[in-house]
């Protein structure tokens, strides 16, 4: 089963345009579910059942996976199925009539206006490292855009003078999405002040093609994903931030803020790259249910205050 794993990804990549990190996660699925296969003795694609379909989700329920992340391996075994009985390789797909998992959905976590602020203000902007990371988070917050997105940016494709940012989103959607006057200043700043300090000696072309990214590491490559992971905890800790905080958590936050402040849903759809309109809904549905509790929190006849303090309000 696994000399398919392969093939399979690179169709996918090919044909389907998908993201390294959706590439990945395929990768990741398909491999778990060849060892599985391996224990049980299937040797080839057609000796799969739906029995054993089934008992292979039972042992991801039992080690503790997620509804959604059982959701997204039946997803990648079905796009596994379809790709081997397209090539040939097998003749009936027992995926066909699996039940999926009901996966509840999460509350987006959103950071507070004075959170936000405390984040943002955590990196030491005098060194190479500090103004890279001031500019990372700045530029996360104004545009919501992904992690993946931001460290794949490249110098160019930032263009501070007239504010905006250009990068390629998920199976190969380009966007264009406006960035704040802070994210431009500090962005600009890095660049002309600190990337320098950052950039190190290529003598290959590829690495020398890689020198054009616009955030780097020590070593003088591209920042990765797990880097950035590790530097946004570390910033959340010295903010004094006790939620979990993600890189996914500045994209929720510019969603949830910007319709706070009165962005239609479709422009911020736009913005964040959602290609369905349900999935930026769940922001506008946190964004009323904050509004409501600011409401009642300060309106002189709101819920959260007693009579007696709208009284001595008035």
């Amino acid at each position: 089963m696994k000399m398919y794993i392969q093939p399979f990804v690179r169709y996918m990549e090919e044909e389907k345009g998908l993201s390294r990190s959706t590439l990945e996660a395929y990768h990741r699925d398909i491999q778990q579910f060849a060892e599985f296969t391996e224990t049980c003795g299937l040797q080839q694609p057609d000796n799969v059942q739906r029995s054993h379909l089934v008992l292979y989700l039972g042992r991801l329920k039992e080690q503790g996976k997620a509804a959604a992340t059982i959701s997204r391996s039946v997803a990648s075994i079905r796009s596994f199925f379809h790709f081997l009985i397209r090539e040939g390789i097998a003749g009936q797909d027992p995926s066909v009539l699996l039940e999926l998992p009901k996966a509840t959905k999460k509350k987006p976590s959103v950071l507070t206006q004075d959170e936000i602020e405390r984040l943002l203000s955590a990196p030491d902007v005098t060194t190479p490292q500090g103004a890279r990371d001031k500019a990372m988070l700045e530029l996360l917050y104004a545009t919501g855009i992904r992690v993946s997105e931001l460290i794949a940016l490249n110098v160019h494709d930032v263009r501070t003078d007239l504010r905006f940012v250009h990068c390629g989103g998920e199976a190969g959607k380009e966007r264009v999405v406006p960035i704040s006057r802070e994210a431009a200043q500090w962005s600009q700043t890095y660049i002309d002040e600190q990337r320098p300090s950052l950039l190190r000696p290529m003598q290959d072309e590829e690495a020398q093609a890689e020198q054009e990214a616009l955030f780097l590491n020590v070593s003088g490559q591209r920042l990765s994903r797990q880097g950035f992971w590790k530097i946004i905890k570390k910033y959340g800790q010295e903010a004094g931030i006790n939620e979990d905080i993600t890189p996914h958590t500045l994209r929720h936050s510019f969603a949830v803020h910007m319709l706070e402040g009165g962005a239609d849903l479709r422009s911020v759809q736009e913005m964040l790259g959602h290609a369905d309109m349900s999935t930026t809904q769940v922001y506008a549905q946190t964004a009323r249910r904050n509004m409501k509790e600011v409401y009642e929190r300060h309106h002189p006849h709101g819920s959260n205050r007693t009579s007696h303090e709208s009284k001595e309000h008035r």
